[in-house]
């Protein structure tokens, strides 16, 4: 993609976002990600009704009469997205590829994010962390986001959530609002159980962990258009299917189902909130949804 296609693809997903985040986002956004807790803001006379365990026992002695200490919410929070860049992440049969929807979505997050004066960062990755963009503040450092998210070219086409998980908790030290964006494929083969579960518990006993899946519903069911050559886009092999036999679509379909239904479990036992948005719909309503179960 030229230097002048880019500017234009990040302005049009700059403008969308923007407006999102500060005509529907705003206030859902500041409810739903509080800040990491309550700093102390100053200190006055002790009144009836106040709880003892806030008095300040120094100026107390000081001044020979109670005082206590006021708390306000820490708003500031550091916010990171981890977006999946695997080869899976290239495809879509309606309106949009799911990196469309996963590069708009992370957007709307990250200009909520600046509008309640959060630092944001990125780790992109497929099955290695591909790029980790550092927490910061500021239009520019977005737009520079979405460049990366636009026109980043990955090393690898496989996905290992796991090895980002890790890295994210040994890179942010700091409790903070983590989106994990992906389309959460990276099941083990025979068994279908996600690979990532002990890795997602780490990190949310640490962090604020929040799944974004993005789907495109070709992927829950095959439809009987007779002998087709399907592309593996993550290992790049290439197998015949016959979609017009029944029990190949229904082999297909009970394996969708599965591997929902474990990675629902697994967002659940981890304690993660989580959403899946397909890419044939509009994401505000399952955002909305998403915030205000956390508000």
């Amino acid at each position: 993609m030229d230097a002048s296609e880019l500017l234009k693809r990040v302005r049009k997903i700059e403008i969308k976002s923007r407006g999102l985040s500060r005509n529907i986002f705003a206030g859902q956004y500041h409810t739903a990600f509080k800040g990491r807790g309550m700093a102390f803001s100053e200190v006055r006379e002790y009144r009836y009704g106040d709880d003892i365990r806030n008095i300040d026992w120094n100026v107390t002695a000081r001044f020979n009469e109670p005082y206590i200490k006021i708390f306000e919410e820490e708003r500031e929070l550091t916010v990171m997205l981890l977006v999946d860049v695997s080869g899976s992440r290239i495809f879509g049969t309606a309106n949009q590829l799911k990196k469309n929807v996963a590069t708009e979505i992370a957007a709307v997050l990250a200009f909520s994010a600046i509008q309640n004066n959060d630092k944001i960062g990125v780790i992109l990755f497929s099955d290695r962390v591909e790029k980790f963009i550092p927490p910061q503040k500021g239009r520019t450092h977005i737009l520079r986001i979405i460049r990366e998210l636009i026109d980043f070219t990955p090393q690898s086409s496989q996905t290992d959530i796991s090895e980002a998980l890790r890295y994210f908790t040994n890179a942010i030290k700091k409790r903070c609002t983590a989106f994990v964006i992906s389309d959460f494929m990276d099941s083990d083969t025979n068994s279908h159980e996600p690979r990532f579960t002990n890795a997602l518990s780490i990190a949310s006993n640490k962090h604020d962990v929040v799944g974004i899946r993005v789907y495109d519903k070709r992927e829950m069911e095959i439809p009987s258009i007779g002998l087709v050559k399907v592309k593996d886009a993550e290992n790049g092999t290439f197998r015949w299917i016959d979609t017009a036999q029944p029990e190949v679509r229904a082999a297909y379909s009970k394996w969708w189902k599965q591997s929902s239904a474990l990675l629902k479990q697994t967002f659940s036992r981890s304690k993660v909130d989580w959403v899946s948005i397909s890419t044939d719909e509009d994401y505000v309503k399952p955002l909305i949804l998403l915030f205000q179960k956390r508000a």
